[in-house]
């Protein structure tokens, strides 16, 4: 089947077999490898992307079901002048170890910021729950993530 999407902002078109994972596609057509294969369940969120704004997790999502989209992986985020202020956050706030887990865990986050502006921790902690970090026990994740939130920024 054709397949045209935008892929953080660039354009794209490609024939695909109807039942690749849209994870499979960014991966291995696109090249873009920052976004992970981690339990191919839906359980730890390292292949969350975001699709027209919203979190989803790549891995049990099939290409052909976001034909026609808008989608931005953990790639896409930086600009010209740096860092997107998510990815900035857990740089300086050290919210990350091995780093498997971070591109998702920055995703969701940033659609979860978008969703709510000025989260509370128990806000953080439920938005972020379907991403699983296995060893930075998230409380820096956490305070990552409030660092962005209106509230820091007073």
């Amino acid at each position: 089947m054709k397949l045209e999407l935008t892929v953080n902002d660039t354009p794209h078109v490609a024939e695909i077999e109807p039942r690749t994972l849209l994870v499979h596609y960014l991966r291995d057509v696109l090249g873009l490898t920052g976004t992970k294969i981690g339990c191919d369940t839906s359980s730890c969120g390292t292949c969350t992307v975001l699709v027209d704004g919203e979190s989803v997790k790549s891995c049990t999502v099939f290409a052909a079901q976001v034909n026609g989209a808008a989608l931005t992986t953990i790639e896409g985020l930086a600009g010209d002048d740096g860092l997107n202020r998510v990815q900035q956050a857990f740089h300086d706030n050290h919210a990350l170890q091995c780093g498997y887990c971070t591109a998702g865990m920055v995703m969701a986050a940033v659609s979860l910021l978008e969703e709510q502006p000025d989260p509370t921790e128990a806000d953080v902690r439920g938005g972020l729950e379907g991403n699983l970090c296995r060893c930075t026990g998230y409380h820096n994740i956490v305070k990552a993530v409030l660092s962005c939130g209106r509230a820091a920024e007073r």
